[in-house]
């Protein structure tokens, strides 16, 4: 196991960023997660968009939205929150996406609704947004791909942006397939995800290793991936670089959790923020950690106060 190994610092430029404008493409689901007392917008990369926008950069958002009241909720939220509108298509047929969040004990359970507007979204127009943007970073998942229109839309952006692409895993039942894993793992050069979902691929590809670290190892080497960033809950988080070095944080405090949707957002985010920003790998994981920690103790994926994110942009020198 991971806890066993001596831990390295990985250099600070193991993952730097080269920075201009602090743009980021998101390609991916806007929804609405429905809980059983309320709805909250949601999707991983609407989430990690509005961390990243209340952090500094800039997310450029490539989805689509049914043209309907749940649309104008998540764009009017979107102008509230500064952050840019320009990559949000509409669709005149399919709904915006919902997501049915069933609670238990703090934990949750998805329920995803299939024929979504985010499955949709337009290639044409997605080029057209990443010639604009000139992103320097592209993060997208598996969600998104499960329609082969909004797959060609990801393509085009793949195709058309020469800028480092990170892979958020997010594996959702049943809505992917081994072929999506391979052809995602292919085409990312930094991959997040956690130790479930780790196992998980590794017994899907065949990988061998039942150490978390060899798999983690073998998919660097099969897929011609950067880093690996594995996230292990309350047991806190490791990266691998393509050299073999680890860095790793153990678990923080407990805290009182509210529920533990969209934690892993937020150490995407601030894992984002911190190449950007070239903090060491250790201080990267450590912030993220903390972020998504803060994060489970308010319920939704997202705060609802700009406030929140205070104390975070204090205390590293973002204000």
């Amino acid at each position: 196991m991971i806890e066993g190994i001596l831990q390295d610092s990985l250099s600070r430029n193991a993952f730097e960023l080269n920075i201009h404008s602090g743009t980021v493409a998101l390609f991916g689901e806007m929804l609405v997660d429905v809980f059983p007392d309320r709805y909250v917008l949601g999707g991983a990369p609407f989430n990690v968009a509005r961390h990243l926008q209340a952090f500094g950069l800039h997310p450029v958002l490539i989805t689509r939205t049914g043209n309907d009241a749940l649309r104008d909720d998540l764009i009017a939220a979107m102008i509230n929150f500064g952050m840019d509108t320009r990559g949000v298509q509409s669709d005149p047929i399919h709904p915006t996406g919902q997501v049915m969040v069933h609670m238990n004990n703090g934990d949750h359970r998805f329920e995803i609704m299939p024929g979504q507007a985010y499955d949709f979204i337009h290639a044409s127009i997605t080029r057209m947004i990443a010639l604009a943007a000139q992103p320097e970073l592209v993060y997208f998942g598996t969600l998104a791909q499960r329609h082969p229109i909004s797959r060609q839309a990801l393509s085009s952006l793949l195709n058309t942006v020469k800028a480092p692409r990170m892979l958020d895993i997010n594996l959702r039942e049943p809505w992917y397939d081994v072929q999506t894993l391979r052809r995602s793992l292919a085409q990312a050069d930094i991959l997040k995800l956690n130790n479930d979902e780790l196992q998980h691929i590794a017994r899907l590809l065949h990988l061998g290793d039942t150490d978390e670290l060899g798999q983690a190892s073998t998919l660097m080497a099969q897929f011609g991936l950067q880093n690996v960033l594995v996230t292990r809950g309350k047991a806190g988080a490791w990266l691998l670089d393509e050299n073999g070095r680890i860095a790793s944080v153990p678990g923080g405090a407990s805290i009182r959790i509210a529920d533990t949707v969209g934690a892993g957002d937020g150490f995407a985010a601030v894992f984002i923020l911190g190449m950007f920003k070239n903090w060491s790998a250790e201080q990267v994981l450590l912030r993220a950690d903390g972020f998504a920690r803060a994060l489970c103790g308010i319920p939704g994926a997202i705060p609802h106060d700009d406030a929140f994110y205070d104390p975070f942009r204090k205390a590293w020198d973002l204000i």
